[in-house]
């Protein structure tokens, strides 16, 4: 079987799941939870700079306003093992009072998916009260850019490129892999703590290559752009609701991985290695970043949580605000967020096994 249809398969079936268990969750309490007077932590595992940053400083306030008794909720960083340190510290944590909540990226989600022995959490024992779709955008300087012809990029085979890395089996292996499908000679430096601090190295020209997901483009890259010191290459794409890959809605004048492949000689979507990339995107980008609250979180904190989140999503001004910001992608809760959590934090044994041993052959990391 396909990855695309155990992936949809058993998406269908966990929304059907997920819708069950979210009931259950919200009729056992109901009666919310009041944080007057209180302060929420929110925990974050990256850097101050990068796209996870930005979302959480976005929905920070807002989320404010909506919660019960209107507590101050501040945003911690805590950088480290490419966002395993945060969120084994927030696994260590049990619920108290409703005032730790925690949000995570694709690049926690790759490690536990994967196996990293340094991963010591369970995404089982977190409850999701928001996922938030995003996509992303690779660019090169101009001159590089000039390179390509149209959508081929046959023309970047001769350069040596250099991108900063969060790591391995963070997010970033989306773009590796896929710059690795078009025969590009792409050299990581390793361990920087967020995206945004790979966008910096971009602008101190330190890299040659990068990309950034939808909300640190937006408000990153956008002026290198606008200067003409950086040139969108191709988005990740969207996921349609046929399961195919097509423009991404944030960016639809920049042609997506899937259509420069096409136009580059030796890149092909099909085959083990496109069902790989597409599986980890999928677990990726369209439930790339979610907030949760810890382990033994009551029914009423559930309630109060989504409820709040849901209150925001309902401002006449959250599509305006909100596009300009995060980019145009779902902002799930309830059952819908469960079924997303269900979706980034599976993978078919096919895909997974192919990216282990890919892993291991390009950058000598071993997880079995």
């Amino acid at each position: 079987m396909s990855t695309l249809k155990t992936t949809r398969r058993m998406a269908m079936g966990l929304v059907a799941a997920a819708t069950a268990t979210f009931g259950l969750q919200a009729n056992a309490g109901g009666h919310g939870i009041d944080l007057t007077g209180k302060t929420v932590e929110w925990i974050i595992p990256f850097s101050e700079t990068g796209g996870s940053a930005k979302w959480a400083n976005f929905y920070a306030p807002l989320l404010s306003e909506a919660l019960p008794g209107q507590p101050t909720v501040v945003v911690k960083f805590m950088p480290g093992a490419g966002s395993t340190k945060g969120a084994n510290y927030f696994h260590e944590q049990e619920y108290d009072d409703g005032t730790l909540i925690f949000g995570s990226s694709g690049s926690t989600q790759f490690p536990f998916l994967l196996g990293d022995p340094r991963v010591k959490f369970d995404y089982a024992d977190w409850n999701v009260v928001l996922a938030s779709g995003t996509g992303g955008v690779a660019y090169l300087p101009p001159e590089l850019a000039a390179k390509m012809d149209g959508l081929d990029a046959s023309g970047l085979k001769d350069t040596d490129f250099i991108y900063g890395n969060q790591g391995a089996t963070r997010l970033d292996l989306v773009p590796t892999l896929a710059w690795g499908m078009l025969s590009l000679n792409v050299e990581s430096v390793m361990g920087i703590k967020g995206r945004g601090d790979g966008r910096l190295m971009f602008e101190r020209g330190e890299a040659n290559i990068d990309y950034q997901t939808s909300s640190s483009y937006l408000s990153g890259v956008t002026p290198l752009v606008e200067a003409g010191t950086a040139v969108p290459m191709m988005t990740w794409g969207a996921l349609s609701d046929a399961g195919d890959i097509v423009r991404d809605p944030t960016f639809p004048e920049i042609p997506t991985f899937k259509e420069v492949c096409e136009a580059t000689n030796g890149c092909e979507t099909s085959g083990e290695k496109w069902d790989a990339w597409k599986a980890f995107f999928i677990a990726g980008f369209p439930a790339q970043k979610m907030v949760f609250l810890p382990r033994g979180a009551t029914a009423d904190a559930m309630v109060t949580y989504t409820a709040a989140f849901e209150a925001v999503k309902a401002r006449a001004d959250f599509a305006e605000i909100s596009g300009k910001r995060l980019g145009k992608y779902p902002q799930m809760t309830g059952a819908a967020a469960e079924a997303a959590k269900a979706s980034g934090t599976n993978v078919s044994p096919d895909a997974k096994a192919f990216i282990v041993n890919w892993l291991q052959e390009k950058y000598g990391v071993s997880l079995n």
